[in-house]
């Protein structure tokens, strides 16, 4: 499954959260001679589904079969294989194998931190891979973020938009779910780069790639919190829409 998107972890996370605020408001008592609200709940509401943040969604019959079929997959196949895992590492085991991902993904994030001119984020992220590399075991510890090194994650995806390539249409992945135009040609390139002339080349060895691909994805899983139709919201692919291409945005401008 190659290099998965590190950042779509928090619009899953933040996706339940709104849903929640949004499920648990009420409306405040209106006092004598209060003027009409510029703007009503009809006005927000075209042909019953609300109108959220526009987002080119030309593939939208293809996305929401594939987002079905990323639920069935996640709810029979993945979320098993992971509850598995979580019952047989102990707690302490499971962050040591995060740790030792993370470090692998710095090679990534250097890479492109170094592309779009970041030297600063660039150098930190290269003390870490070889902090962690060392005093932290291969990254099974993670001393560098102790000694004030922190993660600064960036994607081939985000090396794109810095140089102004535009989202293009929204993408439902199977079973990598949320993307776009950009962000799966990022992918694209960056899974060939890792496999190419990254850590995977280094090691050239499929036995141990085939087992990294498998752990990663599994412990990727294992951190993000979200569940398809946890929310029981009739408006989740949308919503997860917009919070996906909201989160990207943000991550392109900083």
């Amino acid at each position: 499954m190659g290099i998965i998107h590190e950042r779509r972890s928090l619009a899953m996370i933040t996706l339940p959260a709104l849903l929640f605020l949004c499920g648990c408001s009420t409306l405040p008592e209106v006092a004598p001679g209060t003027p009409p609200p510029k703007r009503t709940f009809e006005s927000t509401v075209k042909g019953d589904k609300p109108q959220m943040l526009d987002v080119s969604d030309s593939m939208e019959g293809f996305n929401r079969g594939t987002y079905r079929y990323n639920y069935y997959f996640d709810e029979y196949f993945m979320r098993p294989v992971v509850r598995t895992y979580e019952f047989i590492m102990p707690d302490y085991a499971e962050d040591r194998v995060s740790g030792a991902i993370d470090n692998i993904g710095d090679v990534g994030n250097f890479t492109n931190n170094l592309l779009q001119l970041k030297f600063k984020a660039a150098g930190i992220t290269l003390g870490r891979v070889l902090v962690n590399s060392t005093a932290g075991v291969a990254g099974l510890w993670d001393p560098a973020s102790k000694w004030g090194l922190e993660r600064h994650p960036e994607d081939f995806g985000q090396t794109l938009g810095h140089y102004g390539a535009g989202n293009g249409s929204y993408i439902v992945l199977p079973i990598l779910g949320p993307s776009n135009v950009r962000d799966t040609a990022g992918l694209v390139a960056g899974t060939a780069a890792f496999n190419l002339v990254g850590p995977a080349a280094w090691v050239n060895d499929s036995a141990i790639n085939t087992a990294y691909t498998a752990t990663s994805s599994v412990d990727k899983r294992h951190r993000i919190p979200f569940r398809y139709r946890q929310t029981g919201s009739p408006f989740e692919y949308d919503l997860l829409r917009m919070l996906y291409t909201m989160q990207r945005e943000n991550d392109v401008a900083n």
